[in-house]
């Protein structure tokens, strides 16, 4: 496994980390999700990435038993939040005491005194930035995150906040990134840079299109995310004939190299230096470890043209909106 920087920070995170989103809180039982964590342990994947909203708590709950048997700083810690807590509309968002209660709810759950990096998971629209900023200074203040992040931010949304706080407000950025998802190149990677924030992108395998299980004109396998209805919540943004058919395209690249398409996908997307992390799932403890032997595979130039030649017209390219983001930004 190798490491790197994240941003501006002082954290080395593993290139690649082990998300909670869709497997943690509920989709895989707790023996499975204690058997990855550890497996990750064993491949040297030392960056886990969670939220409050993953299952209301169920997936910090569920990492707060496993990794609180290891030594706290054997690992760097990330979680979320503004997503919704509870059947109250107002238990969500990025008000200041909506921050303060969930930064302390998270951290009983994770059984730790602090998160390495908190992510404002959206943006939100209904509460001034400058609120927002402040109570996110506040959890810094306090001790309880050591850095700050965002997710699914605009470019306007982020130099609005780079404007109110200066360029060292924020570390980290997570947006999904992969061969099929390409949007981050458009503006993204390159406003981050300048501001010393690197980036832990989600969803690199497109939710397990990338790894080549999802056949073009065939049904979803038994056992598989998009069969499972609890882990089936993106399919519509990557599942789709075009990117079945890309995929296929890609599998032959692959082969020649020695590794398998998911290999190829996940160093595809550690080839920007801009990209700090791969943040992967897995409900295997095998697929851990086929993940993490994605980390130092370099592709040439010569095989970055033939996955752009595979890829064709299918990758979504240009600024795009992610799920629940939205446009614009509250002032005072």
């Amino acid at each position: 496994m190798r490491y790197r920087t994240l941003g501006s920070s002082d954290l080395e995170v593993s290139e690649i980390a082990l998300g909670s989103w869709l497997t943690y809180s509920g989709g895989i039982e707790a023996e499975a999700t204690r058997a990855c964590t550890e497996a990750a342990f064993d491949a040297g994947i030392t960056f886990f990435d969670t939220a409050n909203v993953y299952g209301r708590g169920a997936a910090e709950s569920a990492w707060g038993d496993i990794l609180s048997a290891h030594p706290r700083d054997s690992y760097v810690l990330a979680t979320k939040v503004w997503g919704r807590m509870s059947e109250d509309p107002a238990d969500q968002g990025l008000s200041a005491d909506q921050i303060a209660r969930q930064i302390d709810a998270s951290l009983r759950r994770l059984r730790t005194d602090h998160v390495d990096v908190y992510y404002a998971h959206r943006f939100d629209t209904s509460v001034p930035l400058e609120d927002t900023i402040e109570g996110f200074q506040k959890v810094v203040e306090q001790g309880k995150a050591r850095y700050l992040g965002f997710s699914e931010w605009t470019t306007e949304q982020i130099r609005a906040a780079l404007d109110i706080a200066g360029p060292d407000l924020f570390v980290a950025s997570q947006p999904q990134y992969s061969m099929l998802w390409q949007a981050p190149e458009a503006g993204l990677f390159e406003l981050c840079a300048a501001n010393g924030i690197s980036h832990a992108v989600w969803s690199p395998l497109a939710q397990g299109v990338l790894t080549g299980k999802y056949a073009p004109g065939q049904a979803v396998p038994e056992g598989s995310r998009f069969a499972s209805d609890s882990m089936s919540d993106a399919r519509d943004l990557v599942y789709n004939e075009a990117n079945l058919q890309a995929v296929q395209r890609l599998l032959p690249i692959a082969e020649g190299l020695g590794i398998d398409v998911a290999t190829l996908a996940l160093a595809w997307v550690l080839r920007r230096g801009e990209v700090a992390s791969a943040i992967t799932g897995a409900s295997r403890p095998g697929q851990v470890h086929a993940n993490a032997a994605a980390s130092g595979v370099t592709l040439s130039e010569d095989v970055l043209a033939a996955v752009d030649e595979a890829l064709g017209s299918a990758p979504v390219t240009g600024p795009r909106l992610a799920a629940n983001a939205a446009e614009g930004v509250t002032r005072r």
